[in-house]
């Protein structure tokens, strides 16, 4: 089925790829911003300060980012499910499946330990209180959507090998123009993210081509991001004229369309920005300058599990002891205390060895009984 994607006999695994490394850093924290930002305007928005919304600076740049931020996160984590697919059931299962739904059960514990706080004082008793829980393990929840979801698309994607890639890819296109809105976000997410997954997969080594390309022809690729950041910047900050333009709610209250949310639109955008994303993530690799961002997509499972608290604690406190900063500036100081305090937890966990289960899981957690004899530590995988 997968002729283009990575094969295991030919691909040195002996090295990271950079550039890869830089994508998902670029990735997690466009991820974070979004979270940092739309939740500091909706806290603004409940708490009254502001009649309407989004109205905080951070907020063009994250609706800028709209297009390309979650599907290059899920193209890049099907990159290298070539090298892995083969594996025995017990073993793909291990790695593709128990691996997240462990970070998932663990940090959903986690947050929803602090959010009882909240739920107790506004009337919830234990009862509703685990039966939320439950419904976490069916509906994927808050900001841990995203590893709940990897699973599912490993899975899938196992049991289509033997459908020719251009018909899943074909396929997991309509499901992306459709839109299919049926209110339950796992249907919803898989069916608008699959096919930039699916493509990361079946499409990993033209992709890895067009790397290499950018990388060699810098001028060209700048060239390209010029365009592409002008049409991408349109799109996404043009409201949908018409009858349409009210149909997306925040806070509450409808807000417009943008031209970038249109059925087919989105599909182009999303693709066009995943390659620009490429493009520039493999230019940054040549500079030292920009290493932060490998470092952050070497880390990027870790900043993804770990941010959600400090941004909450972070927004508590600016609300109450700073609100006259403006919410744009707010919102930056969010997404930046939440980035270094995930990367500061890793790093303490790291050099002390202490509460490494949340960051690594413990050999008790996987099923693959012959992989964990062959491996005397087990270490957290990236979200491939």
């Amino acid at each position: 089925m997968a002729n283009l994607a990575l094969n295991p006999e030919t691909y040195d695994k002996s090295q990271r790829v950079d550039w890869v490394d830089y994508a998902k850093g670029f990735c997690i924290l466009f991820v974070v911003m979004m979270h940092a930002t739309l939740g500091v305007e909706k806290h603004a928005f409940e708490k009254g300060l502001v009649s309407e919304g989004p109205v905080g600076w951070m907020n063009t740049i994250v609706t800028f980012a709209q297009p390309f931020r979650m599907p290059d996160f899920f193209m890049i984590s099907g990159l290298f499910l070539g090298l892995v697919i083969a594996r025995s059931w017990l073993r793909y299962v291990d790695r593709k499946v128990v691996h997240f739904f462990y970070f998932y059960v663990l940090w959903l514990i986690v947050q929803f330990t602090f959010r009882s706080i909240g739920w107790i004082g506004e009337g919830l008793g234990p009862i509703d209180i685990i039966g939320k829980f439950g419904v976490a393990l069916i509906e994927p929840y808050g900001t841990l959507w995203f590893i709940y979801m990897l699973p599912v698309m490993f899975v899938v994607t196992r049991l289509l090998t033997r459908i020719h890639w251009g018909v899943v890819l074909g396929f997991a296109a309509l499901l992306e123009i459709a839109p299919i809105h049926t209110g339950w976000l796992l249907v919803d997410e898989f069916a608008s993210r699959y096919v930039y997954f699916f493509a990361g997969f079946a499409l990993a080594q033209p992709i890895f081509r067009l790397a290499t390309w950018a990388r060699d022809n810098t001028g060209k690729a700048l060239a390209y991001l010029g365009v592409w950041g002008i049409v991408n910047g349109l799109m996404t900050l043009t409201a949908f004229p018409g009858a349409l333009s009210g149909l997306y709610t925040s806070f509450g209250r409808s807000v417009p369309v943008n031209i970038a949310q249109m059925p087919i639109v989105s599909l182009a955008l999303g693709t066009a920005g995943a390659v620009a994303v490429i493009c520039l993530c493999s230019v940054l690799s040549r500079f030292k300058l920009a290493s932060f961002l490998r470092y952050l997509g070497s880390h990027s499972i870790v900043v993804y599990l770990a941010f959600f608290l400090p941004m909450v604690i972070s927004r508590e406190i600016l609300f109450r002891f700073a609100p006259w900063i403006d919410l744009g500036t707010m919102s930056l100081i969010v997404l930046t205390v939440s980035v270094l305090s995930s990367v500061i937890a890793w790093e303490f966990t790291r050099i002390t060895g202490w509460f490494k289960f949340f960051f690594i899981r413990p050999k008790w957690a996987c099923i693959d009984r012959e992989d964990i004899s062959r491996n005397s530590k087990a270490s957290l995988q990236p979200a491939e």
